[in-house]
């Protein structure tokens, strides 16, 4: 197993950003213990041996129950995933069901549907990945998911309070310098079109790669639509997490706790989601694996 980890030194930095969307705000300094951070996301390759090693089945890859579907017809009540879709010109960008499309037979081991595979994909990082599928790798591995903070701290690199992870501007010299997209969302990328071999694009200032494009990354946070630390709530704090979770639960549908997703993907684009970005977040429901979701791990120093 690779066990290829930077250790972060502990520090206290500027959390969050004023400048792009209501969920980043407030910018406030948060402080955080050194840390051991997976240099590279989780690949196709070492989820494989997790798998070999324990049989274990992804969340993309179980039976459906119908009680949690009333309505549905049976028939539609398989195994998948949401896998992104190219359109083939302009759409409305406020819908996001133009792009993407429930996929049946999705999942891990085949990215795109039933027809595709990771053979030649080994290299890069492992997409429909649940919150519990890569909670599960992480204790397998001796770990666990970074949170927030870390992620955000460690995807900085050095440089506190810079929109990107290198700098003020998005393209430096015209280089892009993650795997984002690239040309007009969601019908022309020039860039990769898809998740690239890990390592592909330069190592931040602390010598990580990816944390910022490629694939979102799972934390172990839960999502409020602002920056909420336990220690700002006065409940007793045996119940501030269940606290946290029912409100992350309101962000989404149902009872479906979200948990926060940091580095944008290769999906993010500055016509529509400028979020490769240290301080950007997203919202995702627990349950929920995407073509353009992933993991790192942590360790404690």
């Amino acid at each position: 197993m690779t066990d290829d980890m930077v250790l972060i030194a502990g520090g206290t930095f500027r959390m969050g950003s004023d400048e792009f969307y209501p969920d980043e705000r407030p910018v406030h300094e948060r402080t955080v213990a050194a840390f051991h951070l997976d240099r590279y996301q989780v690949t196709n390759a070492e989820y494989a041996r997790f798998v070999d090693d324990t049989g274990y089945v992804t969340v993309a890859e179980r039976e459906l129950d119908p009680k949690a579907f009333p309505g549905a017809d049976p028939a539609d009540l398989v195994p998948g995933a949401m896998v992104f879709t190219p359109t083939d010109g302009p759409v409305d960008l406020r819908d996001w069901r133009n792009w993407w499309r429930w996929q049946p037979g999705a999942h891990w081991r085949r990215p795109f549907g039933p027809d595709s595979g990771i053979d030649e994909r080994m290299r890069h990082p492992v997409v429909h990945i649940a919150f519990e599928d890569a909670t599960a790798y992480a204790a397998w591995a001796g770990k666990r998911l970074p949170t927030e903070a870390e992620h955000e701290y460690a995807a900085r690199g050095g440089l506190d309070g810079a929109r990107f992870a290198w700098g003020d501007e998005p393209y430096p010299g015209g280089v892009p310098q993650a795997n984002s997209w690239i040309g007009h969302f969601p019908y022309d990328n020039q860039g990769w079109g898809d998740a690239a071999p890990v390592g592909s694009y330069p190592a931040n200032g602390y010598g990580l790669f990816d944390m910022i494009g490629n694939t979102w990354e799972w934390t172990s946070d839960f999502y409020t639509p602002r920056h909420v630390r336990l220690s700002d709530s006065p409940v007793d704090p045996g119940k501030r997490e269940n606290l946290l979770a029912m409100a992350s639960a309101q962000e989404g549908f149902a009872d479906i706790p979200h948990r926060v997703l940091k580095g944008g993907s290769h999906l993010c684009s500055p016509e529509y989601c400028l979020r490769f970005r240290p301080a950007a977040r997203s919202p995702q429901a627990e349950d929920t694996g995407m073509s353009h979701i992933g993991f790192r791990c942590a360790r404690d120093a």
